[in-house]
């Protein structure tokens, strides 16, 4: 999971998690199943597309899942800019746990659970990936856009796996520690790449999916 993406001059990455599915509610494992944004996920995908709005971002790439394509096209649409959906990008296959909620999975899969909170580098999902393969596709894949937008600013949208492994690898960090990043529907995180460090300017802000204030 190591690749050098800060091999380039300059790189700023606005990374930001779809908005939330009725699967989300529901506590349902989401993986590679294509699922669309709920009504309050939409609200969050518009109210993300204001607040990015002035980003200056040349592309917004996004997984080719649903929910993602749905966030990236909102958030593409102030600025005019063209949406690239990428393969690399999809969030980790969770296999025979997609479709299951967390209360059917601790009931089938207990131990692989268990493992999965407490050591999430370990565990392979039953006919899906582990850690290790989602992370080298999707930091393959940004290395990729480093090199292609080197000097500019992206905006990619993903899923909550794909985020946290971004931000561990800026951070320095391995898989080990998933769950010390959070990363909730159409939260935000930023990531300036240079040359010979990574900077974590926001993690995860939530702040502009508030209603607005009244006048």
């Amino acid at each position: 999971m190591r690749y050098n993406i800060r091999s380039v001059s300059s790189f700023r990455l606005i990374l930001v998690r779809h908005g939330e599915t009725a699967w989300n509610r529901e506590r349902r494992f989401q993986g590679w199943r294509d699922v669309p944004l709920s009504a309050d996920g939409r609200v969050q995908a518009e109210r993300t597309a204001r607040a990015l709005a002035g980003s200056g971002a040349a592309r917004v790439y996004t997984s080719p899942l649903g929910r993602a394509r749905e966030t990236a096209a909102e958030i593409a649409k102030p600025s005019g800019l063209g949406v690239i959906a990428d393969e690399a990008f999809k969030e980790i296959s969770f296999g025979a746990w997609e479709g299951m909620t967390l209360d059917e999975v601790e009931a089938r899969f207990g131990g692989l659970h268990a493992a999965w909170r407490a050591e999430p580098h370990t565990v392979r999902f039953p006919a899906g990936e582990d850690l290790a393969t989602a992370g080298a596709r999707a930091l393959g894949g940004l290395a990729r856009l480093a090199g292609a937008h080197a000097g500019q600013t992206v905006v990619l949208v993903t899923h909550g796996v794909i985020v946290r492994l971004i931000v561990l690898q800026a951070l320095g960090l391995g898989p080990e520690r998933l769950w010390v990043v959070h990363a909730t529907p159409a939260g935000i995180s930023e990531i300036e790449y240079r040359p010979d460090s990574a900077t974590v300017h926001r993690m995860n802000t939530l702040g502009h999916l508030e209603a607005p204030r009244e006048p």
